[in-house]
């Protein structure tokens, strides 16, 4: 089972698990998530697919899993904007604390033998309510590990960048300088744009979340590249791949956002022999590629 399964990485990772031959239950409540993202897997996915409609803070969550018994719980469902977080952190623990809950009782009522958590680099010293709930969300799977032997790996991501990823949104920076790259707009930087960022691929990190179906019992592991980019170095390196000549505009920074997030992603090597491999520039003309391809089918 994938919880936001039909967000971008949520999606990839079905399109993965798919190809592995695996039968996939998606749970998502499209708030953020699309269809659209699903279309190929649905194509292809026949019987091996199913998609639910649902909010993770909602009963029927635990009545499905208990009926459908998923072995592996992949839960990446969650409120993922930062800035939200900070202006109703009440609405952000609803989402990412109580609907995590609610999945863990969920893959207990069902029989699950390892819950997959995607957690963040925001975690680990968080600054955020974001950060604060997908830290707590890992104290309560070490909980129900000791309590109900439910397995888990935590999975702290970095900053995650791919196709599917919504230009429009608020939480990928090269997703949005990506779509106004390609519509002609200035790119707006907040802060002074010396923020460090670590951005990952999604192949890579889709990679890791497979990996860690059987490994990594136990563990919070980062998943990140370890390269440090700062958001002024990124505007000038996908300005420069689209032969954009205008200056970002600068905005006062944001409340919530570190001024640094890199892992090391070593102890992600040792448990689950995974290692990125998409250079940064492989990664934004991969971006570029889907974005333009988007705006052509509109």
């Amino acid at each position: 089972m994938v919880t936001g399964g039909a967000g971008f990485i949520g999606s990839t990772l079905v399109d993965r698990l798919l190809a592995e031959g695996h039968a996939v239950d998606v749970v998502d409540d499209l708030s953020s998530g699309t269809l659209a993202n699903l279309a190929e897997a649905r194509a292809g996915g026949g019987q091996q697919l199913s998609f639910n409609r649902l909010d993770v803070r909602s009963p029927d969550l635990v009545d499905l899993m208990a009926r459908r018994h998923p072995e592996v719980v992949f839960h990446l469902a969650a409120q993922v904007d930062v800035r939200s977080s900070v202006l109703d952190p009440v609405h952000d623990a609803h989402v990412n604390v109580v609907g995590s809950l609610n999945v863990l009782e969920g893959a207990r009522a069902g029989g699950a033998t390892k819950v997959v958590f995607a957690s963040s680099g925001a975690a680990d010293q968080p600054v955020s309510p974001y950060g604060v709930a997908k830290r707590t969300v890992t104290e309560y799977l070490r909980v129900y590990r000791e309590l109900h032997e439910l397995e888990f790996t935590s999975l702290a991501l970095t900053n995650v960048f791919g196709p599917r990823q919504d230009p429009e949104g608020e939480g990928g920076v090269v997703a949005i300088f990506a779509g106004r790259l390609l519509s002609g707009q200035p790119c707006t930087i907040y802060g002074d744009g010396s923020q460090i960022r670590d951005f990952v691929y999604v192949d890579d990190v889709v990679d890791a979340f497979a990996r860690a179906a059987t490994r990594g019992g136990g563990l919070l592991l980062n998943i990140g590249t370890g390269m440090e980019t700062s958001i002024r170095d990124l505007h000038r390196m996908m300005a420069g791949a689209m032969g954009a000549d205008e200056p970002p505009e600068f905005a006062p920074a944001r409340g919530g956002e570190l001024d640094r997030m890199v892992a090391d992603p070593a102890r992600a090597g040792i448990h689950l022999g995974w290692k990125p491999w998409t250079t940064l520039e492989d990664g934004v003309a991969s971006v570029l590629r889907w974005c333009h391809d988007q705006s052509a089918a509109d």
